[in-house]
Protein backbone atom coordinates (compact mmCIF):
# COMPACT_ATOMS: atom_id res chain seq x y z
CA UNK A 1 0.00 0.00 0.00
CA UNK A 2 2.71 2.49 0.78
CA UNK A 3 4.05 2.09 -2.57
CA UNK A 4 0.99 2.99 -4.22
CA UNK A 5 1.07 5.83 -2.20
CA UNK A 6 4.56 6.82 -3.00
CA UNK A 7 3.67 6.56 -6.73
CA UNK A 8 0.46 8.42 -6.66
CA UNK A 9 2.56 11.26 -4.49
CA UNK A 10 4.89 11.56 -8.00
CA UNK A 11 2.34 11.39 -10.34
CA UNK A 12 0.96 14.64 -8.32
CA UNK A 13 3.62 15.98 -8.19
CA UNK A 14 4.69 15.64 -11.80
CA UNK A 15 1.43 17.18 -12.90
CA UNK A 16 1.04 19.46 -10.15
CA UNK A 17 3.16 22.20 -12.59
CA UNK A 18 2.37 24.45 -15.15
CA UNK A 19 5.03 23.73 -17.63
CA UNK A 20 4.40 20.20 -17.29
CA UNK A 21 0.83 20.62 -17.71
CA UNK A 22 1.71 22.20 -20.57
CA UNK A 23 3.89 19.85 -22.34
CA UNK A 24 1.69 17.13 -21.63
CA UNK A 25 -1.78 19.51 -23.64
CA UNK A 26 1.13 19.76 -26.28
CA UNK A 27 1.51 16.20 -26.66
CA UNK A 28 -2.23 15.48 -26.65
CA UNK A 29 -2.77 18.16 -29.02
CA UNK A 30 0.57 16.82 -31.47
CA UNK A 31 0.94 13.30 -30.51
CA UNK A 32 4.29 13.00 -30.66
CA UNK A 33 6.94 15.80 -30.72
CA UNK A 34 11.01 16.91 -30.83
CA UNK A 35 12.21 18.31 -27.51
CA UNK A 36 13.13 21.37 -29.76
CA UNK A 37 9.30 21.59 -30.62
CA UNK A 38 8.37 21.54 -27.26
CA UNK A 39 10.05 23.79 -25.94
CA UNK A 40 9.61 26.34 -28.40
CA UNK A 41 5.96 25.84 -28.34
CA UNK A 42 5.88 26.29 -24.53
CA UNK A 43 8.18 29.22 -24.20
CA UNK A 44 11.07 27.77 -22.02
CA UNK A 45 14.59 26.99 -22.94
CA UNK A 46 15.89 23.51 -23.88
CA UNK A 47 17.63 23.11 -20.83
CA UNK A 48 14.50 23.35 -18.68
CA UNK A 49 12.24 21.39 -20.86
CA UNK A 50 14.13 18.91 -20.78
CA UNK A 51 14.39 18.98 -16.84
CA UNK A 52 10.67 18.78 -16.94
CA UNK A 53 10.40 15.75 -19.99
CA UNK A 54 12.74 14.16 -17.30
CA UNK A 55 9.96 14.52 -14.28
CA UNK A 56 7.36 13.03 -16.58
CA UNK A 57 9.51 10.60 -17.54
CA UNK A 58 10.16 9.33 -14.15
CA UNK A 59 6.58 9.49 -13.67
CA UNK A 60 5.65 7.23 -16.44
CA UNK A 61 3.68 9.65 -18.03
CA UNK A 62 5.55 10.43 -21.38
CA UNK A 63 7.32 7.92 -23.33
CA UNK A 64 10.90 8.94 -25.57
CA UNK A 65 13.02 7.79 -28.75
CA UNK A 66 16.09 9.02 -29.72
CA UNK A 67 16.49 9.31 -33.39
CA UNK A 68 19.60 10.41 -34.13
CA UNK A 69 20.93 13.37 -32.30
CA UNK A 70 17.04 14.15 -31.58
CA UNK A 71 14.88 13.23 -28.90
CA UNK A 72 10.82 12.28 -29.20
CA UNK A 73 8.46 11.92 -26.61
CA UNK A 74 4.87 10.98 -26.40
CA UNK A 75 2.05 10.33 -23.91
CA UNK A 76 2.39 7.40 -22.17
CA UNK A 77 -0.68 4.81 -23.11
CA UNK A 78 -2.88 4.05 -20.04
CA UNK A 79 -1.96 6.45 -17.69
CA UNK A 80 -3.17 6.66 -13.55
CA UNK A 81 -7.24 7.36 -13.51
CA UNK A 82 -6.48 10.65 -11.59
CA UNK A 83 -4.10 11.40 -14.85
CA UNK A 84 -6.27 10.46 -17.09
CA UNK A 85 -8.89 13.06 -15.57
CA UNK A 86 -5.92 15.56 -15.60
CA UNK A 87 -5.50 15.00 -19.24
CA UNK A 88 -9.26 15.23 -19.81
CA UNK A 89 -9.17 18.99 -19.15
CA UNK A 90 -6.34 19.38 -20.93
Amino acid sequence: MTADFKKLERLNKAVANRRRLAILAYLKKEGEAAVWDIAEAIKLSLKATSQHLGVLRASDLVLWEQRSLEVFYRLAPAPHPIVEAVFKSL
